[in-house]
């Protein structure tokens, strides 16, 4: 059947019509600033939650392989020394009760069942009695874990901010006396190990004038703490001092921890100050900042708007590690300083064989590496969109 001419005509001039709409659109869009700025944006967020979907679909697989080789790990032990680790308390640490254990759990039945096993344990949070804590090992978590967490939170604010900043300062001032001397920190700071920068802060700032004492609190705040009007709402002494508005326990709390804070930040901060000054010098001479300065930008609009964000991500990596061996558990700082968090803890479980607690350490430091590792990839896309694609 054939279309009467007005009727074919009509129909193509709506199907012109509405191409030509379209066509206006688009070049609307294109030639608009605020449309064209508008539709960049829709399209980066849409990038950015896809990736960050993408990454965490992978993140199951990641800690199953994490899983797998801290399980390779415990078959090199005798099946006595893992029976340890589904013990939940001491009494059952007796011969005949391991023996117990051992026929319970199958610990010596094929290793893909036992591996199934164990993982059903993790995930129901038994991981054992810790005979260093004289309690389980989750409850033993719970107990050192805030004394890290408050040291991790502190220092790497101070650590990033202060390190990221005089990496700057000395890019921008190169070849000047304050990049030599920051240059100067920064190699010493790294090269020491941590244990000879925290013994010599120990002994000068404390042994020869009485400054920053050691341990998380002094005895007349520990006696607040402990006493019942003082609510624990975190198990962090800054935080709590601060929500019980007691500033004695807050000035006690910030004196303690000034030593942790600055060792670690000088050994830490000094890789981060020396990697920011030479992303910051090579960003400084590509092409799109010769052409920001062509432009009559000032210098310091060039560094903030173009040159910073871009130099920021060659320091996102150690930025992960450094959260990752922090909330890990600082070993070397926690024992000098008898700063009782997961470090001082599992430092004394591995001279006295605590399998259950070195199993559950490193399960638990596996993971925070996993998830620091997920972090900085997501902060990688949302300083570079070019990472999303």
């Amino acid at each position: 059947m054939v279309k009467p001419p007005h009727l074919h005509v009509d129909y193509l001039s709506r199907r012109g019509h509405s191409r030509h709409q379209k066509s206006i659109s688009g070049m609307t869009a294109l030639r608009v600033p605020w449309l064209r700025d508008q539709a960049r944006a829709d399209q980066k967020g849409d990038n950015l939650w896809l990736y960050i979907v993408r990454r965490l679909l992978t993140l199951p697989l990641v800690l199953l392989a994490v899983t797998l080789m801290i399980f390779a790990m415990t078959q090199a032990l005798s099946p006595y020394q893992r029976a340890v680790t589904y013990a939940s308390n001491p009494l059952k640490l007796r011969d005949g009760d391991l023996e117990t254990i051992i026929k319970q759990y199958g610990l010596d039945d094929p290793i893909h069942v036992q591996y199934f096993r164990w993982i059903n344990n993790v995930a129901h949070g038994n991981l054992g009695w810790s005979e260093t804590a004289s309690m389980p090992v989750t409850e033993a978590f719970a107990k050192y874990l805030p004394a890290t967490l408050e040291l991790a939170l502190f220092t790497l604010f101070v650590e990033v901010a202060l390190a990221v900043w005089l990496g700057v300062v000395a890019a921008t001032h190169q070849n000047r006396f304050i990049d030599h001397v920051l240059r100067i920190l920064g190699i010493a700071g790294w090269s020491l190990p941590t244990y000879v920068v925290a013994i010599a802060l120990l002994g000068i700032l404390f042994g020869m004038f009485g400054l920053f004492p050691p341990g998380r609190l002094g005895l007349e705040a520990s006696a607040v703490v402990n006493s019942v009007e003082f609510v624990r709402y975190t198990g962090m002494n800054i935080i709590d001092s601060i929500l019980n508005g007691n500033a004695m326990v807050l000035g006690d709390a910030l004196k303690h921890l000034f030593l942790p804070l600055l060792t670690i930040s000088l050994v830490g901060g000094a890789l981060i100050l020396r990697v920011m000054r030479s992303s910051m010098l090579e960003t400084l001479k590509t092409d799109y900042i010769t052409t920001a300065r062509s432009k009559g930008l000032t210098e310091k609009r060039v560094i903030r708007k173009h040159a910073f964000r871009n130099a920021l991500i060659s320091v996102m990596t150690i930025f992960g590690m450094t959260l990752a061996s922090i909330l890990g558990g600082s070993v070397v700082v926690e024992t000098v300083f008898d700063y009782r968090g997961l470090g001082q803890w599992v430092a004394t479980a591995a001279t006295q064989l605590d399998f259950a607690t070195i199993v559950g350490f490193c399960l638990f430091s596996g993971a925070i590496m996993v998830l620091a590792n997920l972090l900085v990839d997501i902060m990688y896309a949302v300083i570079d969109p070019r990472i999303r694609l």
